[in-house]
């Protein structure tokens, strides 16, 4: 009677919890952004110009690339007759203006919540206020904003200690406003020193920082006091996603890292791990969270818990032009 060997066990997966924060992703401004190029595409074919990146996240752009969509750093890269899309982080007034002069077809995929900011720094600006910006140097949105006034009717603070060691340059009253995609916490911060120093000063009748970007960031905080390793998918250059790094990590989280697919985890970062937590900047897709819960699946016996903070309901539509 022949014998055979017994088949070896297969290797059991270690356990691995994963914490999911809700809301996590695409925002409603990010969604209409791209739907404008993909509308844009259809309706009056490829090649559509985008000035900058429509949203920051290169899976995105990627793919309207592939559609057809040409993306361009300034208006002289696109040419006569052209159809050129303004990316969801606002530009400045001269952008629309050239786009006039050189008798472009233009259509302006800037994010609802940031044109208010704009509204306001234009209301501001006709009171006779100088206006304060909180925010990054040298981001999309913040230049835009910049823009839309003459230079030095706004100045820029990005930070508390900035906050305290401002002086105004004239005796004209104070207003400020805020970049939509900062650190709650960090502008709450920035804007109780302002208000100390200068009681009078003038604030937003509703708050800039955009219902996404808090809603992402309350959805973290939940989970990453419970977290070994939080994951948040995300541009380097996508100032909500890299901030939710930072919000994770002052809210507990042993460890946060920033990665942009699967491709990008570090394995190795794994050891002694066994809770991950995982969200995804407003400008990053389903399809990557999917695919970051594929890559941890095939290593781990994995158990997924979500956590949902609100429900998000909010639509913005588009340009009427495309609207038909």
């Amino acid at each position: 009677m022949e014998s055979f060997a017994p088949d070896k066990p297969t290797a059991q997966k270690p356990q691995l919890k994963l914490l999911l924060a809700s809301p996590r992703g695409f925002c409603a401004g990010v969604e209409r952004a791209i739907r404008i190029v993909e509308l844009s595409l259809a309706k009056y074919g490829a090649p559509v110009y985008v000035r900058h990146e429509i949203v920051h996240n290169r899976t995105v752009v990627e793919r309207l690339k592939g559609l057809g969509a040409v993306f361009i750093d300034e208006l002289d890269e696109a040419p006569d007759g052209a159809c050129v899309i303004f990316s969801a982080h606002g530009v400045p007034k001269s952008v629309p203006a050239e786009a006039k002069r050189r008798q472009l077809f233009y259509l302006n995929a800037t994010c609802p919540l940031v044109s208010k900011v704009h509204v306001e720094a234009e209301r501001h600006h006709a009171a006779g206020r100088h206006i304060l910006l909180i925010g990054h140097a040298g981001h999309p949105e913040v230049e835009g904003t910049l823009g839309q006034l003459p230079e030095g009717a706004i100045t820029l603070v990005e930070s508390a200690e900035e906050a305290q060691d401002l002086e105004p340059r004239s005796e004209m009253p104070l207003a400020f406003i805020t970049q939509t995609t900062l650190s709650v916490d960090d502008t709450v911060e920035i804007v109780n020193v302002l208000r100390k120093r200068f009681p009078e000063i003038a604030g937003p009748h509703r708050e800039d920082i955009c219902y996404a970007t808090t809603n992402r960031q309350e959805a973290i905080k939940r989970i990453a006091g419970g977290a070994d390793l939080v994951l948040v998918i995300g541009a380097p250059n996508s100032s909500n996603s890299v901030r939710l790094v930072e919000v994770a990590e002052r809210a507990g989280a042993k460890r946060a890292v920033l990665i942009q697919h699967a491709a990008e985890i570090d394995w190795s970062g794994f050891a002694g791990v066994k809770t991950v937590g995982l969200s995804a900047g407003a400008s990053a897709p389903e399809i990557l969270v999917d695919e970051v819960i594929d890559a941890l699946r095939t290593r781990y016996d994995l158990a997924i818990e979500e956590t949902t903070v609100t429900r998000e309901d909010v639509a913005f539509n588009v340009p009427r032009e495309l609207a038909s």
